[in-house]
């Protein structure tokens, strides 16, 4: 049986849970739920702290896992990872006070050695700092670094951007490129080999939903004599489904085309004569 640890609470909780749902597997009923065994697809889930997640696979007590690049970092982990899953993304960034707004590249570097640096992801920024040999006092915190600065514990911090309310609220800026960006994942254990048997087959199943995701399946007539142009717009995975029509000199095209792209692509169709022309959601595929 598979073993698959999934984050039991947190911003990739719920996403992961809903994804997994997408590919086919059940998912535990109540928030409290510990397990979730799925009989049908020889699956049980354990869901755990986010980042306690690496360990266990890591040490081979479960076999995949789902958790944020950040906490792999952070932890220290060598678990292998399988796939970028498209949620849960994380920027981080050094910030301090408002008078250091603007301060970057070279000078930023020099600011920050010997400076103590409030976080709560001590493996991430100490990656970011051992790799430019950057020297400075890591000061770990569980949470809320946006006040180290004011209270004093810290010269600057280093933390989660999303929208930078909560540092403008401190009296804070973000400072210099971003640390790292981060997305969920699901990880292995490394053991150097492809993956298979029923660990492909999850996997082939998450690909299928993200496949499903970022595509739709755009269906619509146009003149034979204009196929060369319709096709350029929608040239399809590997090629579109073209099908005579019983109106003659018209034929029927189908293809799949990514959903940021459609109503563009839509239009352009329109513009060379396309007709009825439909739109429809992937909710599985294979690729």
């Amino acid at each position: 049986m598979l073993r698959v640890a999934i984050p039991n609470k947190g911003t990739l909780s719920g996403p992961a849970a809903q994804m997994l749902r997408e590919a086919g597997y059940r998912q535990r009923s109540a928030d409290k739920d510990l397990t979730c065994l799925d009989v049908a697809n020889d699956v049980e889930f354990f869901y755990l702290r986010p980042r306690d997640i690496a360990t266990y696979v890591g040490s081979g007590d479960l076999d995949l896992g789902v958790t944020g690049q950040d906490l792999l970092v952070d932890g220290g982990s060598t678990v292998e990872e399988l796939l970028e899953l498209g949620f849960g993304g994380a920027t981080f960034h050094f910030a301090g006070p408002v008078a250091m707004a603007g301060l970057a590249g070279a000078d930023l570097t020099a600011y920050l050695s010997g400076r103590r640096i409030a976080t709560a992801y001590p493996g991430v920024v100490e990656r970011h700092l051992a790799d430019r040999e950057i020297k400075a006092e890591i000061v770990k915190l569980d949470g809320a670094v946006e006040n180290a600065v004011r209270l004093g514990v810290a010269d600057l911090i280093a933390d989660v951007v999303e929208t930078g309310a909560t540092l403008r609220q401190a009296g804070l800026v973000t400072l210099g490129e971003p640390i790292m960006r981060s997305s969920a994942v699901l990880v292995s254990r490394d053991t150097g080999e492809a993956p298979s048997g029923a660990v492909a087959q999850l996997l082939r199943r998450l690909q299928g939903v993200l496949v499903a995701r970022r595509y739709v399946m755009l269906a619509y007539d146009c003149r034979a004599d204009r196929l060369d142009e319709a096709v350029s717009l929608t040239p399809g995975i590997e090629s579109p489904t073209v099908s005579p029509l019983h109106r003659e000199g018209w034929v029927a095209v189908q293809a799949m085309v990514l959903r940021t792209e459609i109503h563009r692509i839509m239009d352009e169709l329109y513009e060379i004569g396309a007709r009825a022309i439909l739109v429809t959601d992937i909710h599985a595929c294979r690729i």
